[in-house]
């Protein structure tokens, strides 16, 4: 090896070591290997040779250097880059020997669960299922379910208008008269969905709550029939020694009107304090269509008879699984949604 050729590779060796980044080894590729590199200047002078011994000893050494620079080169590009990778995992705290976290697993909500459990019931024994509109007129909400203008439902402290004649529904009643509208009987419906009052909020009172109405419409339809669905409703809800009380009540669009209870869940009819000692629950308001409703959608009262029901979702949902506040379906709360 010549002295300019030692020269040049004690000096490319030193700086190699004392580069400290990849752009450092940069330069020092250029500086010998580019275009204009002195590891380049001393191979393209080659060709002023004649003495061809001398030419194969110089362009050996020169090789030699060469390779050992490209080596050198890749050797530290690979310690740089290892360095790197080390300290940017130090900096993002990602230890990657650590297991790796299982997503968590969505489920059906409780209030739907419910709903869900109430239509298939129905549906069991011939009901079909139509949603409506959770923004409704005041037809079908109010006067087409016999309720009059001077009804305290219709009252802006009680009700969400929208405007003058459009409002957030108070029940899913109204899909009863569109779908008497456009079916002649027979027809057995049930009609779930959201609905919206004006209750201030407390354990059991919601602004906004789920719903449940259903309707039978034939000739003959009785009050035995309405007994004997709904004692089937609570007994498949419930559990099958679930017993039931009728009492009369008022509701507009019904004559006769009534209040089922159902025996409690927890005490099974002994007396709690869930049922206030007496036994039974309240659960939903129920009766016979009354004839002004039938007049509204062309019915005949004469010829036709039928039967309704309203139950609220969340009070179900509330008695089957004892829970005791209805403002805990709303808060998501985590750890109370993961029980269901």
């Amino acid at each position: 090896m010549t002295d300019d050729i030692l020269e040049i590779y004690n000096s490319v060796k030193v700086s190699i070591d004392e580069a400290n980044s990849q752009s450092d080894l940069d330069e020092i590729r250029v500086s010998m290997l580019g275009r204009k590199g002195l590891i380049t200047d001393k191979l393209k002078g080659m060709s002023l040779i004649t003495d061809l011994e001398e030419k194969k000893l110089l362009g050996k050494s020169i090789n030699e250097v060469k390779n050992f620079i490209e080596e050198q080169l890749s050797s530290k590009r690979s310690a740089f880059s290892e360095k790197d990778f080390l300290e940017s995992l130090k900096k993002t705290h990602v230890d990657i020997t650590l297991p790796g976290r299982q997503p968590s697993v969505g489920a059906i909500n409780i209030l739907t669960q419910v709903e869900e459990e109430i239509v298939s019931i129905f549906n069991s024994i011939g009901f079909g299922v139509a949603e409506g509109f959770e923004l409704d007129d005041d037809y079908h909400n109010f006067e087409a379910l016999n309720i009059p203008y001077y009804h305290p439902a219709r009252d802006s402290h009680d009700t969400f208008y929208v405007s003058d004649n459009r409002l957030i529904r108070t029940h899913t009643s109204g899909m009863q008269i569109r779908l008497m509208k456009d079916i002649k009987p027979p027809i057995a419906a049930i009609s779930p969905g959201k609905v919206g009052r004006r209750d201030a909020i407390d354990a059991k009172h919601s602004p906004v709550f789920h719903q449940v109405e259903g309707f039978l419409v034939d000739k003959n339809v009785s009050f035995n029939d309405l007994k004997g669905i709904l004692e089937l409703f609570c007994q498949r809800i419930f559990g099958s020694r679930t017993q039931i009380r009728l009492r009369p009540d008022f509701f507009p669009f019904v004559e006769p009107g009534a209040d089922l209870s159902a025996t409690c869940v927890v005490c099974k009819g002994v007396g709690c304090k869930t049922c206030g000692y007496e036994g039974w629950i309240e659960l939903m308001g129920a009766g016979m269509i009354h004839p002004n409703v039938f007049e509204h959608v062309g019915y005949d009262p004469k010829v036709y008879s039928g039967l309704a029901f309203g139950m609220g979702v969340e009070r179900i949902a509330m008695l089957k699984y004892g829970i005791t506040d209805i403002r805990m379906f709303y808060e998501n709360d985590i750890s109370f949604l993961k029980q269901w």
